[in-house]
């Protein structure tokens, strides 16, 4: 079977992650610590005991997650799993992936990615930037609200997650009417995300150019195993394209529909999401229901997920 390993991003995070599979494997702790170790903060012991405001200030949850999605690879490679054709991740999942990949350097990244939230929650002033989950409604009709909605200020789609759900990010205004507008041309649902930071639109441009710099000076290798970017839905080997698609990524949409659709035309046919919560696994089956899809967070998850690919 040919098959894929994601990483979750920001969201997934949660008090006590990953607690079970650290009970019965040691890989779990050691990446934390060598995480904390980068961070010069006990990750660990704030994930599992907060308190729960400080795992999700973006600066923390960043490294927080990127820990974690490397401590479920470990664990996979350490219980005889078997090494996927492609690895991908969603928005922050996508260092996940190139450090899986062989092409950062984990310690490194830590530090990376909490200069990354840095960079987005300076971005913009508290209360003025928004994000917001439209349900029910195509790509196209979300992409004419925003254009309605804008009215000169900033409000776009910015996570193509599945088909019929499309997250919108910009100025908090522009947010509220675009879901306004939503309701009235027929949405299922309409949801305001609990973020400070309006992620993935060009409100962070600013952000994506100082984290351009950032990563100038960042060692990039070539992948050992491809990593499908966010924003193109598609690989890159070259370190200059690598941290190109990376900045990208801070004020371009995620395209994870068109993601898991490479994947699937690859000949992938299972998806193994490694890291804690189960959001990518079930937007992977709504966007292709012939795919075998699983999340590893715990022994258990773990057995299920060595049987459907094989170890």
């Amino acid at each position: 079977m040919t098959f894929a390993c994601v990483f979750p991003g920001q969201g997934s995070q949660s008090l006590g992650m990953l607690s079970a599979l650290s009970d019965a494997h040691p890989q779990v702790r050691e990446a934390f610590e060598e995480a904390s170790d980068a961070l010069g903060s006990d990750l660990w012991n704030l994930a599992q005991n907060g308190p729960e405001e400080d795992l999700n200030r973006t600066e923390m949850t960043q490294p927080a997650m990127l820990a974690a999605g490397v401590a479920a690879w470990r664990v996979w490679q350490a219980s005889g799993g078997r090494t996927p054709a492609i690895l991908a991740g969603h928005s922050l999942g996508e260092y996940t992936a190139l450090v899986c990949a062989g092409a950062l350097a984990f310690g490194n990244t830590v530090q990376l990615v909490a200069e990354r939230g840095r960079l987005m929650q300076g971005a913009v002033a508290p209360g003025e930037g928004a994000m917001a989950a439209i349900l029910g409604l195509d790509d196209g009709q979300v992409m004419d609200i925003c254009a309605r909605a804008a009215q000169g200020g900033v409000v776009e789609a910015v996570n193509f997650n599945s088909p019929g759900q499309v997250v919108i990010a910009g100025d908090t205004a522009a947010v509220d009417r675009a879901v306004a507008l939503a309701a009235e041309v027929g949405a299922r649902r309409s949801v305001k995300l609990p973020v400070s930071v309006p992620s993935h639109c060009r409100l962070m441009e600013d952000a994506a150019a100082r984290l351009a710099d950032r990563l100038a000076d960042t060692a990039v290798t070539a992948p050992g195993i491809p990593v499908i970017h966010n924003v193109d839905a598609s690989a890159h080997d070259a370190p200059d394209d690598i941290r190109a698609a990376l900045a990208a990524q801070l004020h371009r949409p995620v395209r994870w529909v068109d993601s898991v659709r490479h994947m699937a035309a690859q000949g992938v046919s299972a998806i193994v999401e490694l890291g804690p919560g189960r959001v990518l696994t079930g937007l992977n089956k709504r966007i292709d229901k012939g795919l075998g899809v699983i999340c590893v967070q715990d022994p258990e998850s773990l057995r299920q997920a060595l049987d459907l690919v094989g170890a």
